[in-house]
């Protein structure tokens, strides 16, 4: 296997999905589950190689002169990302079998999945700009299905369009990044740009290429002032929320930000930028997580929170930060995921999702209880789990930040006691306590809903007392890939008695206070509702509805309902942009020679005339149809002139034929009447010369302008060696473009059985 197989065989199993569904009923879950196994397996065959510092590339050509290739490049970034879509995929798609069971549109579900997993890989492995923006807009696009999968439900479309226009327009800003940062490197390829980071960032465009890219990577990251659109996508199902926006989708623009670190960062703007946009979104979805009473939205709120600690620690760049930000990134995916899917058991399983309605559960669902506690205590940053040792060195980064770092420590402490109690809002309060009376009665779900939470949460623990598992295979060649350069990351559970661990009891003692007195801080502290005036959810809606608003206004102006308007429209605005364009750039030729006309040349042109202005002037429908019929002769005439006589048979043939249709058609039409005042008549003519006087001028100037030498000659010379053929018109057509013979013969077929359908294939009686 290779890399661009793994990817595409995601593609090719999403377009099978739907039929394997019909056939497979409610074990395809696990049936399509292999793949995303086996791409597991195949990437983790890479660990020892990648560990030793090497890397694994491959490339197709696709548009070799604009340097656009399909190229791949797998190192330690790449690996870990590439290693937590495929694992985590599996394990939301047995959950989603069972959790969507029944669903009339399950099997379109898997494929909407499957294409989102295969696009999100391709992210993470292209080693081309174009190729990953390629893969960046169909992670959107299947994003937005997936979102939207509830199509029947006002919330889910809004939401799933929401998504769509904020990631799509920070795409559009992307790719503009990344045409310029290609012009500023000298090279489309991620492996050629690493070794251009100081040429790039002494260049003129470092400053909008650097803003570019940092709008496509925040608004699919969902940073601040764009992270509103994330906690509305949790109008998704569950397994769509666990899957795409705690462990993949979400993490593009952090994978962007760390992929282009050795390239674009180093720099006072970089610094800045990414510390002052993720300190403030990960106090304020923190803030706004222990505000929330929905269980999804807790576990949202908290992953705007970390997305926002991950931009920070990318943002400080240095080893440390880069080695909190990988290890976060590991912890993070393995409890939030295994909390959301928890989440969807409950609700699966007691028909809510409301906090204030749950409690004891652990009696009734004491294995998915367990998973939940586990993966809530690695969120809360407790030994023994691998998310104690991400907020260790959350902690340390901050405290050795090159500026500000008093600053950066108290917000990470801050953050980390409100997120230690979304984890116990989340993950322990819905098992503990006395039991309410539910819309459902609760009780232990199938494997299926348990077995990716408890194989997460475990792994969890694994990682933090063993954290000798990862530190080599995994962070220390991604922290390399991010740094450009070799280092050794050594993970420990304990580290002494130091600050940092301060720091961390000052965490819990805190979050066990924030946790204990929630609901009266809820009372006592503003709101940060999403719909107040001016928050980003305002402002959207708001955006929405001008642009809704200038689209109906335009509408009324230009879309009056009259075709002759939209006509005079179209010649006008035309002829004036191009007599324009002739005019600034000197353009306006008048014939080349008048001296090699003939005296019937002038008859046949003044022959044209006279029947064109008599099609106008009758009041008879078939003396117009008779005047255009001596147009389409004389122009005959001129093929005959100039040596065209296959030309001219065509060109009689076809007027013979459309003469005696309109003359058919019209005879049973009522003669011309007087419908428009002599004004409009008067406008018409003079915008009917304008065009025409405009157009002829451009072909006066087309005959002036050679930008190649003239093809005739070949033709002439190549008709009988290579088609053999002296018939040069009929050479071109059937050998030369012969496509384009076939495209015309196609529309023609397809015409002729239109017209037999209408004639033939009418209605009984009893049926009108």
């Amino acid at each position: 296997m290779s890399i661009i197989i793994s990817i595409l065989s995601g593609f090719a199993l999403a377009f099978f999905a739907p039929v394997l569904y019909r056939f497979g009923c409610g074990a395809t879950g696990w049936i399509v589950a292999m793949l995303p196994l086996c791409l597991t397996a195949y990437f983790s065959s890479f660990i020892p190689e990648i560990s030793a510092g090497g890397n694994t590339t491959e490339s197709f050509r696709w548009i070799p002169s604009l340097g656009i290739n399909l190229s791949f490049y797998l190192d330690g970034l790449s690996l870990i990302f590439a290693l937590l879509i495929s694992g985590i995929g599996a394990l939301v798609l047995i959950y989603a079998g069972r959790y969507l069971s029944g669903h009339p549109h399950l099997g379109r579900f898997y494929l909407y999945i499957l294409m989102f997993m295969a696009s999100m890989l391709g992210v993470v492995l292209a080693d081309n700009l174009i190729t990953l923006f390629v893969f960046w807009e169909l992670t959107s696009l299947s994003s937005y299905f997936l979102i939207g999968f509830e199509h029947d439900r006002h919330e889910s479309r809004a939401a799933a369009l929401q998504a769509l226009l904020v990631t799509g327009i920070g795409g559009l800003a992307l790719l503009a990044g990344f045409i310029l940062l290609g012009q500023a490197g000298g090279s489309l390829e991620f492996s050629n740009l690493l070794h251009s980071g100081d040429v790039i960032r002494n260049h003129q465009l470092y400053a909008p290429i650097l803003l570019l890219v940092l709008a496509g990577a925040f608004t699919k990251s969902a940073q601040v002032p764009f992270h509103f659109w994330l906690p509305s996508a949790m109008e998704a199902p569950t397994p769509v929320s666990a899957y795409l926006h705690s462990a993949t989708m979400v993490k593009a623009g952090i994978y962007l930000l760390a992929r282009l670190s050795p390239v674009l960062g180093g720099t006072d703007l970089w610094r800045y930028s990414l510390t002052t946009a993720g300190a403030t979104t990960m106090v304020v979805g923190a803030y706004m997580a222990i505000q929330q009473y929905d269980l999804k939205l807790i576990l949202a709120y908290s992953t705007v929170s970390v997305l926002g600690i991950l931009t920070m620690l990318l943002g400080l760049g240095t080893e440390l930060s880069i080695k909190a930000a990988m290890v976060f990134l590991v912890g993070h995916v393995l409890y939030k995921a295994a909390l959301f899917l928890v989440s969807g058991a409950v609700d699966h399983e007691t028909g809510t999702r409301d906090v204030n309605r749950l409690g004891g559960l652990w009696r009734t669902m004491p294995i998915t209880a367990i998973a939940a506690g586990l993966a809530a205590l690695s969120m809360s940053g407790l030994p023994p789990f691998f998310g104690f040792i991400g907020k260790e060195l959350l902690y340390e980064a901050g405290l050795t930040a090159q500026s500000a770092a008093h600053l950066l420590t108290g917000i990470s402490l801050l953050t980390g006691m409100l997120l230690f109690a979304a984890a116990w809002e989340a993950g322990i309060r819905p098992f503990i306590g006395r039991q309410y009376t539910l819309p459902k009665k609760p009780h232990e779900p199938p494997v299926s809903l348990w077995l990716g939470p408890a194989l997460l949460a475990g792994s969890g623990l694994t990682c933090g007392v063993a954290p000798g598992l990862v530190d080599i295979s995994l962070i220390t060649p991604a922290v390399s890939a991010i740094i450009a350069h070799p280092v050794r990351v050594k993970l420990a559970l304990w580290h002494g008695f130091n600050p940092v661990l301060a720091i961390g009891i000052i965490t819990v003692v805190g979050g066990l206070g924030v946790f204990a007195g929630r609901s009266k801080l809820i009372k006592i502290l503003p709101q940060l509702s999403n719909d107040f005036v001016f928050s980003p959810t305002y402002l959207y809606k708001r955006s929405l509805d001008g642009l809704m608003m200038i689209a109906s206004l335009q509408t009324r102006i230009i879309q009056c309902g009259y075709q002759r308007y939209y006509l005079l429209t179209i010649f006008t605005v035309t002829s004036a942009l191009i007599l324009y364009t002739l005019i600034r750039l000197g353009g306006l030729h008048g014939p080349v020679s008048l001296s090699n006309i003939q005296f019937y040349e002038v008859g046949l042109a003044a022959l044209i005339l006279m029947g064109a202005l008599l099609s106008i002037l009758t009041n008879s429908r078939l003396t117009a149809v008779a005047a255009l019929g001596v147009v389409g002769y004389s122009v005959a005439l001129i093929y005959i002139i100039y040596g065209a006589p296959d030309l001219a048979n065509t060109q009689i043939l076809i007027e013979t034929l459309t003469v005696i249709l309109f003359v058919l058609v019209v005879y049973h039409l009522p003669n011309f009447s007087q419908l428009s005042s002599v004004a409009a008549r008067i406008r018409d003519a003079l915008i009917s010369l304008f065009a025409g006087g405009t157009m002829t001028a451009l072909v006066l100037k087309a005959t002036n302008v050679q930008f190649h030498p003239t093809i005739s000659s070949y033709f002439a010379e190549n008709s009988v060696p290579l088609a053999h053929g002296r018939n040069v018109v009929n050479v071109i057509l059937v050998d030369f473009r012969a496509l384009d013979t076939l495209g015309e013969i196609t529309v023609l077929a397809v015409s002729a059985i239109g017209v037999y359908a209408l004639l033939k294939l009418k209605p009984k009686p009893e049926e009108v």
